[in-house]
This record gives C-alpha cells, sequence and structure tokens, in this order.
C-alpha cells in the first residue's frame, strides 16, 4: 500500500512536519560539511593542485614556448619530410639571436637536447655565430657550421619544441618517440622506463607477498594470545614505527656488508661470505622488514574481531582442525589481508631511500628516476610525467584489485 502525503501536519510552533524534517536535514548536512571542510581544503591544497600543477608540466614546453614563435610561423606549412627552406632557418637564428639577448638560448638548447643527443652544444656554437648577423643566407651558414643542420628529424624536434603543449615526456616514459610515420618504440640504448616499471611491481609485489607470509601467522598468533602477552609481542611489531625509515634502512646496510654481522654467520656456518649488499635480495629484505607492520595490523584487527566460537562451533560440527579454518576462520580474514597487502603494494612503489642505500644500479625503482630528473637534471617535464604514469598504472591496478576482490566476496558470501 502506497503511503499517504499528509501536507497539513504542524509542529508544535505551527511550522508544516516536512519542512521542519527538511530543514534539521540540511542542517545536519551543512554541520558535517564544516567538519569535512578543513581536511579537504588541505588535501586540495598540499596534494590535488600541487598534483595538477605536475601533471600540467608533463605537456608543456615551459623552455621554449614564446622563444621559438617566428620558427613555429615559418615551420607551419612545412612537410616534415624534406629540409626546411631558407626562412625556416631565418626565423630560427632570429629567435636564437633574441634567446642570446635574454640569456634563454641555453634553455631552448637543453630542451631540444632531451630528444637529439648533441644538440645542446650544436645550438650554443650556431647561436654565437649568428648572434652579430643582420642578414642571410642563413641556410648556408648553418649547413657549414655543422652538417647536423640538415638532418629533418632534428628539424620536427625544432617544430614540436616550438609547439605550446608537447607529448615527448609522456612518450619518453613509455619507451616511445615520434618518428616519420607516427608514433614509434624508442631504440633499445635509449628505453629504459618500461623496464623500471617492471622491476618496481615486481619489487613491490615479492613484498607484499612476503610480508603477508610471514605478518599472517605472526598476526593470528597475537590475536589468539592473552592479552598482556599479546601487548608483550605487539611492542615487537611496533618497534619499526619507532624508528626512523633512514635508520632502519641504514641499520641494513651495516648487517648485509661483506664484514657485517649476517656474513660473519654465514662464514662461521658454511665456511663462506655472500654478496648481500647492492643486490636485489638486500632490496626486498630490508623493504620486507620495514613494510612487515604494514601487512600484519590490518590483519590483526580483522581477526580479533573473529569469535573464536565459530572456529569451535565448526569443529563441533565435524570439520577438522585444517578444514574448520580455512572454510570457517580464513574467509573472514579476507578484508585484512586485502588492506594490508594494498596498503604495502601501494607504499612499496614509492620506495626511494631503501633501494637507493642498499640495492645496486639495477635495482633502482621509479622514485630513484623521479628524483634523479628532478634534483640532477632539472627536468620536471620528464619526472613529472613518470610520476603520473606510476600513478595511472597504480590507479588502474587498484580498480582491478577491487573488481577482483568484490567478485571474490560475492563468491563467499
Amino acid at each position: 500500500m502506497a503511503a499517504v502525503d499528509v501536507p497539513g501536519i504542524l509542529t508544535i510552533d505551527g511550522v508544516p512536519l516536512k519542512a521542519k524534517l527538511a530543514r534539521a536535514d540540511r542542517t545536519r548536512k551543512l554541520r558535517a560539511l564544516g567538519l569535512v571542510l578543513p581536511l579537504f581544503a588541505f588535501i586540495l591544497l598540499t596534494f590535488l593542485i600541487p598534483l595538477a600543477v605536475m601533471t600540467f608540466k608533463s605537456v608543456k614546453n615551459d623552455e621554449t614556448f614564446g622563444r621559438l614563435d617566428r620558427t613555429k610561423e615559418a615551420l607551419a606549412d612545412w612537410d616534415q619530410q624534406t629540409i626546411p627552406g631558407e626562412a625556416a632557418f631565418a626565423a630560427l637564428a632570429q629567435d636564437l639571436q633574441d634567446a642570446q639577448k635574454m640569456r634563454q638560448a641555453g634553455e631552448i638548447a637543453k630542451r631540444v637536447n632531451y630528444e637529439f643527443a648533441g644538440a645542446q652544444s650544436k645550438f650554443k656554437a650556431i647561436a654565437r655565430k649568428v648572434e652579430k648577423m643582420q642578414a642571410g643566407p642563413y641556410k648556408e651558414v648553418f649547413v657549414a657550421t655543422d652538417k647536423v643542420w640538415s638532418d629533418i628529424r632534428l628539424w620536427r624536434i625544432i617544430h614540436s619544441a616550438s609547439q605550446r603543449f608537447t607529448s615527448y615526456y609522456w612518450l619518453s616514459a613509455l619507451d616511445l618517440r615520434e618518428g616519420a610515420d607516427g608514433i614509434e618504440r624508442a631504440p633499445a640504448d635509449q628505453a629504459v622506463f618500461v623496464d623500471v616499471y617492471g622491476r618496481t611491481f615486481w619489487i613491490g609485489g615479492i613484498v607484499t607477498i612476503l610480508t603477508l607470509i610471514l605478518g599472517f601467522p605472526v598476526a593470528y598468533l597475537l590475536a589468539t594470545q592473552p592479552v598482556h602477552r599479546a601487548s608483550i609481542l605487539m611492542i615487537f611489531v611496533m618497534l619499526p614505527f619507532w624508528t626512523s625509515l633512514l635508520v632502519r634502512t641504514t641499520a641494513w646496510f651495516v648487517l648485509l656488508r661483506t664484514e657485517g654481522p649476517l656474513n660473519d654467520l654465514a662464514e662461521l656456518i658454511v665456511g663462506m661470505r655472500f654478496d648481500m649488499i647492492f643486490t636485489r635480495f638486500g632490496t626486498i629484505l630490508a623493504m620486507t622488514h620495514i613494510q612487515l607492520p604494514f601487512t600484519l595490523l590490518p590483519i590483526y584487527s580483522v581477526m580479533k574481531t573473529i569469535p573464536p566460537s565459530h572456529i569451535r562451533a565448526a569443529r563441533s560440527l565435524g570439520a577438522g582442525p585444517f578444514h574448520a579454518f580455512w572454510r570457517v576462520y580464513y574467509p573472514q580474514t579476507v578484508p585484512g589481508i586485502a588492506a594490508g597487502c594494498l596498503l604495502t603494494f601501494i607504499l612499496s612503489l614509492g620506495y626511494y631511500i631503501t633501494p637507493a642505500l642498499v640495492g645496486g644500479p639495477r635495482d633502482q625503482m621509479v622514485s630513484y628516476y623521479i628524483s634523479y630528473y628532478m634534483n640532477n637534471v632539472i627536468n620536471f617535464g620528464q619526472a613529472s610525467a613518470l610520476g603520473a604514469t606510476l600513478l595511472i598504472i597504480t590507479m588502474v591496478l587498484y580498480w582491478l584489485y577491487n573488481r577482483l576482490v568484490g567478485i571474490d566476496n560475492m563468491k563467499l558470501g
């Protein structure tokens, strides 16, 4: 039977009941919004806006846009199949003359050098040569100075660099580049980032699996012990949180050295020493130790909510110890396992200090290269593209993970 709306019902102060309820609901929502607003503003200012700014840098030609306007106009109708004519060389010469006066020629050269190795010295040399030229022919001067100026690929890069936006950084982050026939794979000696992404996700996955294997039994032990004993054991679990990440990583650096305690023990037992520092083994070992509490604690928090009577009920109905654990207890721990593994995996993708200290050159992850382009090369566009690509891949994997966990939970239900 459908509900009957009675608009004539009034409250004790003469206000319609429906309006009174709507006003109360609106007040409640505004109060909730007021409580959430400071946190939202903090996230917006410290995360979302910087993320948007850095992402914008990954598609913008900061070093060259507005400094190659004449060249851009001269190459507007260029077929990109033959060497440009005199007009393009003259336009580039005039742009370089202005850049020399503004001390910006080096930035233009640096931007082109990202895509064309050795272009920086070529640009600087020709900029000095044409600085005092008043008239052409410029094309002859350029080609006579260096034959590289007759390379069509260099002119394609100059044309691309003169535009406001570029796809170079994003393509480079995926080991791709723009060729004569469209997008193509970068040469083998320049393709590094796909392997770096694979290495990052591989190390993160291994660390996640190891922390689950080690953390699940410990979480079960903590959840089934008396309170006073569990509290003592929890202190040992929480010890890593009480020490800085740098100190923990430095401790592993000392332990894994060839003359360190672990190799001393190995020599005592098997009579030989092993290379454990600056290896993938050392990186994974140190990361597993650091990340173990992040996997363990969510599992433990879920296990504490599982009544022991469930296992006893399964046993009383004829189930064996393993069958009762696997069919009754384990399915209830899946939310904790999912939360702990997801937390550890995502945190592992962003590791920088630990691989840098205890890992070798082939053990560095994406964060190392982001830091390298930010601090050493001062190439914010490439650093932004690498970070944004990692974020997008992580979000896609997170979405797939949620889909799989949701399907599993429906099956368990």
